[in-house]
């Protein structure tokens, strides 16, 4: 994308480490959620299910090492799709528009401020994955050196893939948008109905037919069937469900994020390029 594009990233990167209580509440968000949140949920489900054995010849995983790839998704759900309301504040403050006149390809605004939400995504998920393990999660057990090292390029993968289209999406509904309160009402609206509609926190199986139904259309669920399968491994067991993932599934996986990165990229593109900046 040349240099236009690098120089957006690079003020978006240098405006996060900058705002110290942005950076803060980035970084920390993943920590609290899966400290406070993981182990309490963990205590419950498994005082819940007590006495149901596993099948044998499959891994037992625990309910915090299960719903750590939820707090993966959560994090970086919140994290770009609100990502949409600091272009709104640029718009409002006439940056947008000084950018948007200037002879740089509106492309490389897009591209530009996707890679830095992505960028922010990964530190995210390493965080959580560090932190993780300290919590007792059991991420890649069992897994040789050189699965271990195509597992995190793998996770890494999906991460990229999966907030790049978020990002693509909350530009698109803050170029939309006229109002600051407007634009965060949207991605409010938006943003719990794609986390509970999914297997981020529970199995798919223990949803009504109606929510399962919706579920297969929701990006959320593709990218922790992905996470899953790297971080955990192919046949597992937990929360009372046996968890089977084929190279095949993870292969659609794959192929339904990077649609969703496609569309809404050209989604977004489109309404860039007939934006009007007054």
């Amino acid at each position: 994308m040349g240099v236009e594009f690098l120089t957006v990233y690079w003020r978006d990167m240098v405006k996060f480490f900058r705002l110290k209580a942005m950076l803060f509440a980035t970084l920390i968000q993943p920590i609290v959620w899966l400290a406070l949140f993981g182990p309490a949920m963990a205590n419950y489900f498994e005082n819940n299910m007590m006495g149901m054995a596993a099948i044998p010849g499959t891994v037992s995983v625990d309910y915090l090492t299960f719903m750590s790839a939820g707090i993966i998704s959560m994090t970086i759900l919140f994290t770009c799709l609100y990502s949409g309301v600091f272009l709104q504040l640029d718009k409002q403050t006439g940056l947008l528009k000084q950018m948007m006149a200037s002879p740089m390809k509106r492309k490389h605004i897009l591209f530009g401020l996707s890679l830095g939400g992505s960028t922010k995504s990964l530190i995210q998920a390493i965080i959580i994955i560090i932190f993780g393990f300290i919590l007792g999660v059991r991420f890649f057990e069992g897994f040789t050196s050189i699965n271990i090292i195509i597992s995190i390029f793998g996770i890494l993968l999906f991460v990229v893939l999966f907030a790049m289209g978020l990002m693509f999406l909350s530009q698109a509904i803050a170029m939309k948008m006229e109002s600051h309160e407007g634009t965060q009402a949207v991605i409010t609206l938006l943003t719990l109905p794609l986390f509970f509609v999914s297997n981020a926190l529970y199995p798919l199986e223990s949803m009504p037919l109606v929510i399962k139904a919706i579920s297969t259309v929701n990006p959320l669920t593709y990218f922790i069937n992905g996470i899953r399968y790297f971080s955990i491994g192919k046949d597992f067991y937990s929360f009372g469900t046996n968890y089977t993932y084929t190279t095949n599934d993870i292969l659609i996986s794959f192929a339904f994020l990077l649609g969703f990165m496609i569309v809404m990229y050209f989604l977004a593109a489109r309404i860039f390029k007939k934006a009007k900046i007054v």
